[in-house]
C-alpha cells in the first residue's frame, strides 16, 4: 500500500483530483443503479402487482436511495392517475434514458480525471527517475548495467503506467458502485442481500490466493527484461567486434536464454493473471444460481418483504456488480504487477549518492594556487587502488602520470574533479579539502579530455558548445581552430551545423578527439585534467591532437595521463604510478639518468 501511494505522490493537486474523481464516480454510480430500479414501477404497470388509485406521500429530501425511490414513485402515480399507463410507462422510459446520459456524462468525467492522474504521474516520475540519475556518482554507473537502467525508465515505469495508475478506475471507482448497488439491495430486500454478503467472501479468499503469487513472477519478467536490454546495448555497440570474431552464435544463445526466461516467466504471470477472471466468472455465477433459488423460494412462499418486480430487479442489480466485482479483482492484480515495477524504480530513486555537497559548502570562486593529495588512500569494493598518495601540483604546472595499466593513475586524476572521494586522506585545492566546495562550482573549473571521445548525436557546434549557454559561432570557430579542428569541419556537408550520428560514428577517431579538445578550449578552465587523450590515435592524427593539446595546455594546470612517454617528455614533473604508489617521480632527463621504472617503459617503447 505504501508503494501505491508512493507513487500517486507524483501527482499534482492530488487531492483535489481525487475528490472529483470521488464525486464523478459516485454520481456515475449512482445514476446506472437508479435507471435498473427504475424497472421495478415499469414491471408493477405492466404486470399490475400495484394499486395505482392512491398517490404515496412525497418524501422530504435526504441523500438516500429511498429518497428518489420515493420521489420518482410520487410522480409515476401521478402520471398513471392523470394520464394512464402508456403515458406511465413512457415516462419511465424518458426517465430511464435521462438517467442512462447522466451516468454516462458522470463516467467520462471520472476517466478524463484518471486520465490526467496518468499522465502526469508518468511524467513526473520518468523526470524524477532522470533527474536522480543524473545526481549520482560515477562509481554507481561502474556497478549497474545500462540495460537495466534504461528498462526502469522504459518498461518499468510504463508497467507502473498501465497497471498502477490504470487501475485507479478499478481500484477505487468499483467499491463504489459495489457499495452503492449493495446500497440499493438492502432497500430492496434485508433478508436476501443479507444472505448475498455471506456468500461472496468465498470469491475473495479464492482470488486472493492467486494475487498473492502475481507480484514474485512479475519483478523476474521486469529483471529479465532488464538484462535483455543490456544485451542489446552491448550488441549494437560491439557489432564490429562481434563480427571479427564470428561470435553471432555466441550472442544469439546469450539473447536466446535470456528471451526464452523471460518467456516462461511471462507465461507464468499470464496463467495467474488470466486465472482470476474466469474463476471470478464462475464463482459468481454459481452465487447468483443459489440467490436466484433463495430468493425464488421467498417470492413462491409470498415474503411479504420480496414481490416479484423486486426480485427482478435485484436479480438485475447484482447482476450488475459482477463485472465491477471482476474489475476490481483485475485491477488489484495489476496493482501486484505494477507494484513490482514500482519497486524497481524506487530502488533508483531511493539510492543515495556517495558524492554529494555538504550542507556547508562554499562556492569556490577562482582556483589561486594549488591542488594537493595528502596521505590519500582509496579502493574498489575493498580492493587497494591507492595507497598514501602524497602530491603536490601547483598553479600553471603540468603533471604527468604515468606507469603501467591498473596502476591506479585514472583512480588519482578521477579524485580531482569528486568522481570519487578517497577512503583515507584528502585532496586540498587552495588548502581546503574538495568536499569543502559545491560539487557544481568545482567542476565548473575543469576541463577533461578522455582516451574515449564522448560526443552526442547532435551537430558539430552543438558538440562543441556542450553544457554551455549563449554560446557565440566565432567563440566556437575560435575554439575548433585551437583544437586543429576548423579545417576539417568547414569540409563536411552542413559545416558547423552537420550531424555527427550517435557517439560521433561519422567522423574519424581523430577528428572525435580534437572535438573534444574544442570542447574544453570553449570552456576554457583553469585546470585540465588529460587521460591518455592520445593513446588510440595513428600518428598523423597524434600530431594534429597533440598540437592541439599543448596549445590547451598553455597557462594551464594540467594533469596528463599518457602511455606515449613521448608525449609528456617537457612535463614540469613526471609522476611513476605503480600498484597504487608512486614509485619515482622528477623531470624526464632525470627519470632517464636512473635506471627506474621510467626509464624501463622508454625504452621498451622506442623499440
Amino acid at each position: 500500500m505504501k508503494v501505491y501511494l508512493r507513487i500517486f505522490s507524483y501527482a499534482p493537486k492530488l487531492v483535489s483530483r481525487l475528490v472529483q474523481f470521488f464525486v464523478f464516480s459516485l454520481l456515475g454510480t449512482v445514476f446506472g443503479v437508479l435507471n435498473l430500479t427504475l424497472v421495478i414501477p415499469m414491471l408493477d404497470v405492466l404486470f399490475n402487482t400495484t394499486d395505482q388509485t392512491i398517490i404515496p406521500v412525497l418524501p422530504e429530501f435526504e441523500l438516500s436511495i429511498k429518497y428518489f425511490t420515493g420521489t420518482f414513485n410520487y410522480y409515476f402515480t401521478k402520471v398513471i392517475l392523470e394520464y394512464g399507463k402508456m403515458e406511465a410507462l413512457l415516462f419511465v422510459c424518458s426517465s430511464i434514458v435521462v438517467t442512462v446520459i447522466l451516468a454516462n456524462l458522470f463516467r467520462y468525467g471520472e476517466r478524463m480525471t484518471a486520465s490526467k492522474l496518468r499522465v502526469d504521474i508518468t511524467k513526473n516520475l520518468r523526470m524524477h527517475i532522470f533527474g536522480k540519475v543524473m545526481q549520482l556518482h560515477i562509481g554507481f554507473f561502474n556497478d549497474q548495467r545500462k540495460g537495466d537502467l534504461i528498462s526502469r525508465f522504459t518498461n518499468d515505469v510504463g508497467e507502473v503506467e498501465n497497471s498502477v495508475v490504470s487501475s485507479l478506475k478499478s481500484v477505487m471507482k468499483e467499491p463504489i458502485t459495489i457499495l452503492v448497488s449493495l446500497g440499493v439491495l438492502f432497500t430492496i430486500s434485508f433478508k436476501l442481500t443479507l444472505f448475498t454478503l455471506l456468500v461472496l467472501p468465498i470469491i475473495a479468499i479464492v482470488i486472493g490466493g492467486i494475487v498473492k503469487q502475481l507480484k514474485k513472477r512479475a519483478t523476474q519478467s521486469q529483471e529479465a527484461l532488464g538484462r535483455i536490454g543490456n544485451i542489446l546495448d552491448e550488441t549494437f555497440s560491439g557489432m564490429r567486434v562481434i563480427n571479427a570474431f564470428n561470435a553471432k552464435n555466441f550472442v544469439l544463445n546469450r539473447i536466446d536464454n535470456e528471451t526464452s526466461y523471460h518467456r516462461k516467466v511471462n507465461l507464468s504471470l499470464s496463467r495467474k493473471n488470466e486465472l482470476a477472471s474466469p474463476v471470478s466468472e464462475i464463482l459468481g455465477v454459481i452465487v447468483v444460481a443459489i440467490i436466484v433459488y433463495y430468493g425464488g423460494n421467498l417470492v413462491l412462499s409470498n415474503d411479504p418483504e420480496l414481490v416479484a418486480s423486486q426480485f427482478m430487479a435485484f436479480l438485475a442489480i447484482y447482476a450488475s456488480m459482477i463485472q465491477p466485482a471482476k474489475n476490481f479483482s483485475n485491477g488489484i492484480t495489476s496493482v501486484q504487477k505494477g507494484t513490482a515495477s514500482a519497486k524497481r524504480i524506487f530502488e533508483i530513486i531511493d539510492t543515495e549518492s556517495l558524492i554529494k555537497d555538504k550542507p556547508n559548502a562554499i562556492a569556490l570562486d577562482k582556483f589561486k594556487e594549488r591542488i594537493e593529495f595528502k596521505n590519500v588512500s582509496f579502493a574498489y569494493n575493498e580492493t587497494p587502488v591507492l595507497k598514501n598518495i602524497n602530491l603536490v601540483v601547483e598553479k600553471g604546472k603540468t603533471i604527468a602520470l604515468v606507469g603501467p595499466s591498473g596502476g591506479g593513475k585514472s583512480t588519482l586524476a578521477d579524485l580531482v574533479p569528486r568522481f570519487y572521494d578517497p577512503q583515507q586522506g584528502e585532496v586540498l585545492l587552495d588548502g581546503r579539502s574538495l568536499t569543502d566546495y559545491q560539487l557544481e562550482s568545482l567542476r565548473k573549473e575543469m576541463g577533461i579530455v578522455t582516451q574515449e571521445s564522448i560526443l552526442f548525436n547532435d551537430t558539430i557546434f552543438n558538440n562543441i558548445a556542450f553544457g554551455m549557454e549563449n554560446v557565440k559561432e566565432e567563440d566556437v570557430i575560435r575554439a575548433a581552430k585551437v583544437a586543429n579542428a576548423h579545417d576539417f569541419i568547414v569540409q563536411t556537408e552542413d559545416g558547423y551545423q552537420t550531424k555527427i550520428g550517435e557517439r560521433g560514428t561519422k567522423l574519424s577517431g581523430g577528428q572525435r578527439q580534437r572535438l573534444s579538445i574544442a570542447r574544453a578550449v570553449l570552456k576554457n578552465p583553469p585546470i585540465l585534467i588529460l587521460d591518455e587523450a592520445t593513446s588510440a590515435l595513428d600518428s598523423e592524427s597524434e600530431r594534429l591532437v597533440q598540437d592541439a593539446l599543448t596549445k590547451l595546455m598553455e597557462n594551464r594546470t594540467s594533469i596528463v595521463i599518457a602511455h606515449r612517454l613521448s608525449t609528456i617528455q617537457h612535463a614540469d614533473e613526471i609522476i611513476v604510478v605503480q600498484n597504487g604508489e608512486i614509485v619515482e617521480r622528477g623531470k624526464h632527463d632525470q627519470l632517464m639518468a636512473g635506471s627506474g621504472l621510467y626509464s624501463k617503459l622508454t625504452e621498451i617503447q622506442k623499440v
